[in-house]
This record gives C-alpha cells, sequence and structure tokens, in this order.
C-alpha cells in the first residue's frame, strides 16, 4: 500500500542540558519559543479572560495589535536574523545582544497589559526598540557583507515597525478608523515580508524534500508581486483605495499561481511541504479578500484582517517554525504525530473563526471551538520543540564565526 504521510515518531534519545549559550545563539530560538508561547496566551486572554485586558491599549486594539506585532511579526523577526546568518556570513544578534532584544519584547508585552499610562509608554518604546535593533542589525550585516540582493529586507522590517508605531499614535489618539487604516498597513506590510520568504523557500525546501522534482523559483514574478504588495500599503496611507485593491488583486493572484506551479500533487505525502503551500495559498485568497474589501465588496473589515492573519499568516508560521527548527536544530526534517496534529489544529482554527465572522446562531461556539483549537496547536508546539530550543544542536555544530573568506564569497 502506498504510504500516504511520511510520518516519524522521533527515536529516543537523551538530551543535552539546556545552555544559555546555546539558547541565544541565533534569532529563532528564544523569538520562535517567545512568540508561539505568546500566541497561546494571547487568544486564551482575548476569549476567556477579556476582562484583564484592561490597560490603555485594551479591547479589540490590543487583540489586534498582539496578534500582529506580539505574534506575527515577532516570528517573523526571529525567521530574517536567522535568515541573515545565512544569506550574508553575519550572525546579526546572537549572545548577550539578542537576550536583550527579547528582553525588550518581553517588557512590551507586560507594559501593554498593564493599566497604567506610564507602562503603555515604557512598552512602546520597547516595542519600537525592539523593531528598530533588529532592523538595525541585519541592515548592518547585509551592508558589511554587500549582501545587496537582501538590501531591500531590512527595509521592509523597519517599516513594519513605522506601521506599528502609527498604529499605537492612533490608539492613544482614539482615532477607530486610523487605527483599521494603520492595522491594515502592518498586515500588508507583513504580508510583503511573508510573500517574500515563502517565495523564496518553499521551492527550496521542495526541491531538497522531493527527489527529482524541479519548480520555478518565479523570481521575475516574485518582483512584480513584492512591488505590488508594497503598492497596496502606500496606496492606502495615500487614500487611493482602488489603486490599493488592484495592487493586492495582482499580489494575491500571483501568489495562487505560484502555488499551483510548484506542483502542489507531488508534496501530497510531506507535512513539512504541504503547510507550507497551504499557508502561501491561503496568503494569496487572504490578500483577494482583502482586494475586494477596499474595492467596496459588502465585507466586514474583519474579513481581511482574519483571513490574511489566520488563514495565511498562522499556517504558513506553525509550518515553517518547525521546518527552520529542525533544520538548524539539526534534527532530522521529518514529521512526526505531534507536529501534524499541531498542523491540523491550525488549519481547523483558522476555519472555525472564519466561520464565526458568519452572521449565524453558531458564530459564539465556533469563535471558542477556534480558540481551543489554536491554544492546543500551539501547545503542541511548544512540548515539542520547547525542550530543544533551550538545548545545543543535535550534531554539536556550533554556529561558526563569519571568516572574512566566507563574507567575501557570499558578497560576490
Amino acid at each position: 500500500m502506498a504510504e500516504l504521510l511520511r510520518i516519524e515518531e522521533p527515536a529516543a534519545a537523551p538530551l543535552p542540558p539546556p545552555q544559555w549559550r546555546a539558547f541565544l545563539e541565533l534569532g529563532f530560538r528564544p523569538l520562535y519559543l517567545a512568540g508561539a508561547l505568546w500566541a497561546l496566551v494571547s487568544i486564551a486572554l482575548w476569549v476567556f479572560a477579556p476582562q484583564w485586558l484592561a490597560g490603555p491599549l485594551g479591547g479589540v486594539a490590543w487583540h489586534a495589535h498582539e496578534m500582529l506585532w506580539g505574534f506575527v511579526a515577532t516570528i517573523a523577526v526571529g525567521f530574517l536574523l536567522t535568515a541573515g546568518a545565512n544569506w550574508t556570513g553575519m550572525n546579526p544578534l546572537h549572545g548577550p545582544a539578542l537576550g536583550a532584544l527579547a528582553c525588550l519584547w518581553v517588557l512590551a508585552r507586560v507594559g501593554f497589559l498593564l493599566p497604567w499610562q506610564g507602562a503603555f509608554v515604557a512598552a512602546v518604546a520597547c516595542e519600537l526598540l525592539f523593531f528598530g535593533w533588529a532592523a538595525a542589525a541585519l541592515a548592518l550585516a547585509v551592508w558589511r557583507t554587500r549582501n545587496h540582493r537582501n538590501a531591500g529586507v531590512p527595509l521592509l522590517l523597519a517599516a513594519l515597525g513605522v506601521a506599528d508605531a502609527l498604529f499605537l499614535r492612533s490608539v492613544r489618539a482614539n482615532g477607530y478608523e486610523a487605527l483599521t487604516t494603520y492595522l491594515l498597513c502592518g498586515l500588508l506590510c507583513m504580508s510583503a515580508i511573508a510573500l517574500l520568504i515563502a517565495r523564496r523557500v518553499i521551492p527550496f525546501f521542495a526541491m531538497r524534500a522531493v527527489g527529482g522534482l524541479a519548480i520555478p523559483m518565479h523570481t521575475r514574478s516574485g518582483q512584480w508581486q513584492l512591488a505590488a504588495a508594497l503598492a497596496a500599503p502606500a496606496c492606502l496611507l495615500a487614500g487611493w483605495r482602488p489603486a490599493a485593491a488592484a495592487a493586492l488583486l495582482a499580489a494575491g493572484a500571483i501568489a495562487l499561481w505560484q502555488v499551483l506551479s510548484w506542483k502542489p500533487l507531488a508534496v501530497r505525502r510531506v507535512p513539512l511541504l504541504w503547510i507550507l503551500y497551504l499557508g502561501h495559498a491561503c496568503m494569496g485568497a487572504g490578500l483577494l479578500v482583502a482586494a475586494a474589501h477596499l474595492a467596496g465588496g459588502p465585507l466586514r473589515a474583519a474579513w481581511p484582517v482574519h483571513a490574511i492573519g489566520i488563514a495565511g499568516f498562522s499556517v504558513l508560521i506553525i509550518g515553517m517554525i518547525t521546518r527552520t527548527a529542525l533544520g538548524h536544530l539539526g534534527r532530522p526534517l521529518r514529521t512526526d504525530r505531534t507536529m501534524v496534529a499541531a498542523y491540523l489544529l491550525v488549519i481547523a482554527a483558522a476555519a472555525l473563526r472564519l466561520a464565526a465572522l458568519l452572521p449565524t446562531a453558531m458564530a459564539g461556539a465556533a469563535l471558542h471551538a477556534s480558540a481551543l483549537a489554536w491554544v492546543a496547536a500551539f501547545a503542541l508546539y511548544l512540548w515539542r520543540f520547547a525542550p530543544l530550543l533551550v538545548r545545543p544542536r543535535a550534531d554539536a555544530r556550533p554556529v561558526p564565526p563569519p571568516s572574512l573568506a566566507r563574507i567575501r564569497r557570499t558578497a560576490g
């Protein structure tokens, strides 16, 4: 009988003791752990204990902010700091500097929960410093190695931080319309980053995992897609909603075309791949929903936010933080039942959350079921990966220091 899924239970092996040096070795270690934990905690608070959200950044504004900048963007920063070490041959942040960056993130999360104006101001300062420092560290590595191909990535990260600053300023000014505009701008900046990352890594991962698979990298279409994805928030800020809708229509259509050209049936038996394919497809579909909303379609503002956020980002993230963590931890690139269960729970959470947006009597039940599936998914991820993220690589290979020869080779 043909094998339907490549699922293997990990062999039992003694783990080395936790080690601070290993934990602060690369950006994905503390930030994947922090982001996954906050995904679990923030949704549990929002759905099951909203009365605890009594700070100046409260209610829907807190939920929207923490899901986008507290969870999704944190995972993106962890990925980019780690990928930046591969791209440039220099580790942008590690050791005490990476630990300090993670502490800024923690202080921001705590500050936004406390019911004092001073705590809110401190949290804003910590958060903006978090994004600014990460972007500057990545930019410095790119500049020192003359890695021109990735020169725009730190700017995308900085733009995400600027959108965060605008959102937080509108919270203080009590401007609901501005709040929703800046949230959507932040969502679209994050979409540009996600599309860029996914378009680069998914074909690479697929061709390494599936023997004989040859699929296009879509470099040219990816450039047009990135241009459209960046034009959308710029047009939105300028008040040109039809132009923003057209840009999102183009970016979403390209994403769906890319997935089809990557031969999705060839990866149907590889969970580490089909979850990434599905996430990229959901990103494309979410951008089309956003385009319809901006074009004046009969959709609530919550539809594009959740279609892109939970159906797109979250499905892509759960696949990315398992695949990249396994690779950088020196573990076999195979899923076990815990990982596949986490994938299925995130997919269920996304479907139920979108169902909860429908005006039906089951909306409340769907919302709570979505939250439970979400919490269970990230609890499984933490149970599976937290013990590994705080320990040295399985092959005990340390991160090599950047050498001048390697820097020159990468820059060339």
